[in-house]
């Protein structure tokens, strides 16, 4: 039985995928994170109906017993803390929150190896976002000029989204764009060209009615091609992807990124 910690567990993502937890034969929800709700019993403050205890922090809930995988839904503000204290407890971690850069992700696989810890990580957990990211790859190979658009809810404070910079960095490993007139050659301000990741040029768009929705545009002589991803108003896309790494983190030690990397290998 796998016992699974999950931080920020009263968030917006957390109710399907704690009633998957529940459902599972092979899983147990032990304990939770959130500094709103700490001390209670998890059946008492989320969906779920196991009995086990929500902490302050996720040191406090992996001293308070043991736990094989930690889960990290909560903020670009407590993904890293949370995320380096699993690794260096040994715990196997997967990664929904955004906020982590590249360079954040090589110092962590380093950790992790030392660690023999397993991490998954994805900008986006819905199995169909990870087909755009795959078809994107493909398309990348013939294709020389992109641009990715990143739409998100008003509230949304990191930019662009995990799903975006994902997006960006993977295709940046694959070739860069050919660009478009030089940032110095520009009249007018040059953030109106967006954000470089990984040689892509990236525009987040922060509006009311968006979840989070990641559009790539090809651009060629006299044609286009446009790839978009839209998510709905409740977190359900994201619930088989997330099992699927909670069961498949610990197959292997270091950062795995995207839930192409278990769906595509």
């Amino acid at each position: 039985m796998t016992r699974v910690c999950f931080a920020g567990v009263t968030g917006w993502t957390a109710p399907p995928i704690l009633a998957a937890i529940d459902a599972a034969d092979d899983l147990t929800l032990t304990a939770g994170v959130s500094r709103s709700a700490a001390g209670q019993r998890l059946s008492l403050v989320t969906t779920s109906t196991s009995d086990g205890k929500v902490h302050a922090t996720v040191a406090d809930a992996l001293d308070a017993g043991e736990v094989d995988v930690l889960v990290d839904y909560t903020s670009a503000a407590a993904v890293k803390s949370n995320v380096w204290t699993a690794v260096r407890a040994g715990v196997h971690t997967v990664i929904g929150s955004s906020g982590l850069t590249a360079d954040d992700y090589t110092e962590l696989d380093r950790l992790a190896r030392d660690q023999g810890v397993g991490v998954i990580a994805a900008g986006n957990f819905s199995i169909q976002a990870a087909v755009l990211q795959q078809a994107a790859m493909r398309a990348v190979a013939h294709l020389h000029r992109w641009e990715i658009i990143d739409y998100a809810s008003a509230g949304k404070p990191d930019v662009p989204s995990g799903t975006a910079r994902e997006l960006a960095e993977t295709l940046g490993a694959v070739r860069t764009p050919i660009s478009a007139v030089p940032l110095a050659e520009l009249y007018g301000p040059p953030e109106a060209r967006g954000a470089e990741v990984a040689g892509s040029r990236v525009h987040s768009v922060r509006l009311p009615s968006f979840a989070v929705s990641t559009e790539i545009v090809f651009g060629g002589t006299g044609e286009r091609l446009v790839m978009r991803h839209d998510t709905g108003e409740t977190p359900d896309p994201y619930v088989g992807g997330t099992m699927l790494a909670i069961r498949r983190v610990a197959e292997t030690p270091g950062v795995r990124r995207g839930l192409g990397s278990l769906l595509f290998e």
